[in-house]
């Protein structure tokens, strides 16, 4: 049986993060993974790595971003979701972050990026968990961030 084809036994964790520019916009990307939706890089966490170290090498591979200022925004859970390309289980870990650069260099994931302002942000087809976590730093962290 192939690799993809087996389901796991337990949701996978995967951590994304919104991540603030110098110019005070947000990242967001269309993957090749969310059905034509608009997302936050992220990804899996690999075995005996941290959740931060995870989103920190997430950013670095898929948009070639380094991370500063950490912080922890929200869990979600997605299970079985039309959005994604595949059945998947995800529990969710999202943070805030900032970045001193916007030269995003992406992987081969993702389709397309903007650096926007986060109420610009709604005019794009963001996935369902992308929108609220824009909504929550409008409503609490967009002062702090």
């Amino acid at each position: 049986m192939e690799k993809s084809a087996v389901k796991p036994e337990f949701p996978l964790v995967t951590v994304g993060a919104l991540v603030k520019g110098p110019s005070d916009r947000i990242l967001i990307v269309e993957t090749t993974k969310w059905k034509g939706t608009w997302g936050v890089p992220g990804g899996k966490v690999d075995w005996g790595e941290s959740l931060e170290t995870a989103v920190a090498r997430e950013f670095m591979e898929e948009v070639g971003l380094k991370l500063n200022d950490i912080r922890f925004a929200m869990f979600h859970e997605a299970i079985l979701d039309p959005q994604f390309y595949k059945e998947a289980h995800f529990i969710m870990v999202n943070y805030w972050a900032i970045s001193d650069g916007e030269d995003v260099v992406p992987n081969e994931e993702i389709v397309r990026w903007e650096w926007v302002t986060p109420e610009g942000a709604f005019d794009y087809p963001l996935n369902s968990y992308t929108r609220i976590l824009v909504e929550k730093y409008l409503e609490n962290f967009k002062v702090n961030v």
